[in-house]
Order: structure tokens, then sequence, then C-alpha cells
């Protein structure tokens, strides 16, 4: 095994979840955060099944489901007619000890992986050092970091890109990132509202094709927790205006009328990407996450897809590390990511999308008509649910040569 640490750079859940997979494998590792303290990033905060059962084998999944909230149906919807179509994740139950959506912030997760890095003697843990360059060799990769200290020069046996979607890790290894910018922005309001009381699943999709509305009960600190609200914001509409009280006040009155106003924990507005980069893998520098891979958030799949990178690329690396295996693993890992990331993650996160913005009558019918027709089919709807939940393409990937 070499004596030089992994060097990982990006502590948010891909980051912290490779590096805790790492060290649990007694693989020495470095992971550097950019920021003095952890982030709260309130994006996302949607776990699927085999998500779960990851975060469970890291030793986080006790504690993740007493934070969380257990959503095991989700809805689609039209904002005119009301329900559409209802989707039971106890359909597989069967296939996964985890059947529902975990809900919980992001942050909590991460929060969760550096308390079992801090106790474990493989990690060495650096906030506020950011990443400056790399030089990759056949032997390892020489890294320069820049900290409180000043800067240094680490020597590393991989160098591990999870630092989001401006990856530097990536653009020095010198990887391009093709795909397209959304023209639209999604503003993301949380409110104390409860809406479960107005029918709402803790987790429903709602189809308009003038402004579509995504909803999410997250814990937030505790019962009774608070609900997300994402809307569609057109590209010259001012982002000032958009993240004022007034406007968010009209859009989600305009949503749910009610005599009193919405109090508002947060306010956030965003610009959303679809994003592949070229190869995962590029000698000893790897991407993961963020840095591999952006979608929008409809599905909650991007923060599933970079723990799902960190497992695989976990077990990949240990093999080489522990075991002697071929560097030609790591080609394996991006063939198995990037294909299902391509194949299911870009593709399905793309049609929920299309599904709720659809403007032409005729398609928008015979879409709902479908799902409704799938919701009332066991067999479908588990079909479905197998490709919506991320366990088909976790298989798929499985499956990879």
């Amino acid at each position: 095994m070499s004596a030089d640490p992994v060097v990982v750079v990006g502590a948010g859940p891909g980051g912290a979840a490779v590096a805790l997979a790492l060290a649990r494998r007694r693989i020495p590792i470095r992971l550097v955060e950019a920021e003095p303290v952890l982030a709260k990033d309130l994006r996302a905060g949607t776990f699927h099944p085999p998500t779960v059962e990851i975060l469970a084998s890291l030793g986080l999944g006790e504690r993740m489901l007493e934070m969380g909230i257990q959503v095991p149906v989700w809805q689609i919807r039209d904002r005119r007619l009301g329900v559409v179509a209802e989707f039971d994740l106890g359909l597989l139950a069967d296939v996964t000890p985890f059947p529902f959506r975990l809900h919980c912030e992001q942050h909590k997760m991460t929060a969760l992986a550096l308390e079992e890095l801090k106790s474990n003697p493989e990690a060495d843990i650096r906030f506020a050092t950011r990443f400056v360059s790399a030089k990759a060799d056949a032997d390892g990769v020489t890294v320069t970091l820049s900290g409180p200290g000043g800067t240094e020069e680490c020597r590393a046996s991989f160098l591990i890109g999870a630092d989001g979607a401006r990856s530097m890790v990536r653009k020095a290894a010198g990887i391009d990132f093709p795909g397209y910018t959304w023209p639209e922005r999604f503003l993301v309001v949380s409110t104390f509202h409860d809406f479960a009381k107005d029918g709402f699943a803790m987790n429903a999709y709602i189809a308009d094709p003038q402004e579509w509305v995504a909803i999410f009960k997250m814990p937030h600190e505790g019962p009774p927790g608070l609900w997300r609200l994402a809307f569609p914001i057109k590209p010259e509409f001012p982002d000032e205006e958009a993240l004022s009280e007034p406007f968010c006040q009209r859009l989600v009155q305009g949503f749910l009328p009610r005599t009193e106003p919405y109090a508002f924990a947060y306010r956030s507005i965003y610009r959303v990407h679809q994003r592949v980069a070229e190869t995962f893998d590029r000698g000893r520098i790897v991407l993961l996450g963020d840095a591999a891979h952006v979608n929008n958030p409809l599905g909650g799949m991007g923060l599933n897809s970079a723990v799902q990178d960190a497992a695989n690329l976990a077990e990949k690396l240990a093999r080489i590390l522990n075991d002697g295996a071929s560097l030609d693993l790591l080609g394996r890992y991006t063939r198995q990511r990037r294909t299902t990331n391509i194949e299911f993650i870009q593709a399905q996160s793309v049609r929920n999308k299309q599904l709720l913005e659809e403007r032409d009558p005729a398609i928008r019918q015979r879409k709902l008509d479908e799902l409704r027709a799938i919701a009332a089919d066991p067999a479908r709807a588990r079909a479905h649910l197998m490709r919506s939940s991320m366990i088909e393409s976790m298989r798929r990937a499985e499956s990879i040569a």
C-alpha cells in the first residue's frame, strides 16, 4: 500500500463520502476544503434507497434515519386538476431495506461523515485550504495546496476532485465539461406552512405550462420541519426582485392562496446545468460528483450520484492500493459512472423537467395519461420506481465491465 495519502479536494457529500469510505479501508486520506467551515448548502436533501444503503455501510445510516424524514409516497400533480399519479416506494420493499426517500439536508450528512473521519487515524482534514495545482506522473501526483500556513506541496497516491461544478481539479487535469445551461433559473423558498394539510405528499411535482412547482418537506431543526418550494424564473427577471419578499409572497400565494402571508425561512436562486465531463479519470486524477456531472434537481439525483460515485470509486481505489490491482480499474469507474449518468441521470432529469413544463396540450395530456396508467398498474409502477429511485442505474453500472 502506498504511504502517500489519497488527496480529496472538496468536503461536500461526494468528497466526504469517498474520504470516509477510503479511511474505513485503512487507506490514508487528506481531505481539503477551501471554506473555513462546512458549508450549510440547502439545495439538495433527497436520498434515494440505494444511497441510504451506502450511508448505512459507512456507519451513517442510523443517525441519518433519526435526523431525516422518511417519504414513502410521492406525487405527480397538475396545477389545475390536482393529483395525477401517486407512487408508493413500498412496492420495492423486497429489493431494498429502505423503501422510501429520505429527506435530510445534505450538510447534515457531511457533518456526520466529518465526525466519523475526525476519529479515524487514517484521516487528515484541512479547512481553509485551497487546491492550487497538480502534476501527475506514473507513481502519483504532486499536489500544491494553499492554506493558513502558506503554500505547500504534498505527494498523493491519487487526487480526487470533488470540488463542485467549477472544479479546479478538473481544469488542472485538462478535462472538458460539455453540456448546457438552462436559460431559466430556479427559485427555492422555504416556509413553515404545512402543505400536507392541503393534500400534498411530502414530495410532489406539480406540472404547469406557465409555472411548474416542486415541493419537498425537510426536517430543518426538528419537528415540525419546513417545506421547500421550487419555481422556474424567467431569464430576464432580475435576481434581486425574484428574491424579494413581495415577489416570493405573490409566487407562493399564487400557487396556494391563503389569508395570512407565508413566513419564509430561506430564499435562494441558482442556475441549472446539464453537463458531463468527457472522462472521470485521467491518470491518477479522478473526478466525482458535481466535478464530473451536473443536472437539474427535479428527481433528486445529483446528490445521490455523488455518493454513489464515491462508493464505486472507493471500492476500486482500495483494490488498487490494498490488493495491487491495475490502474485500469479507474477506466472501469469512468465507464460505469459516466455511462449511467448519461443514460439515466441526465436523461431522467431532463424528462422530469420537460414533463412539468410541457406547453403543447396534446403532448401534455398524453404524458399525464401515461403516468396515470403506470401508477394504476403495480408491475409498471414498480418498474417506474426502480428507475426513479436509482436502483436500476446502480445495477446497470455494476453490469459494465
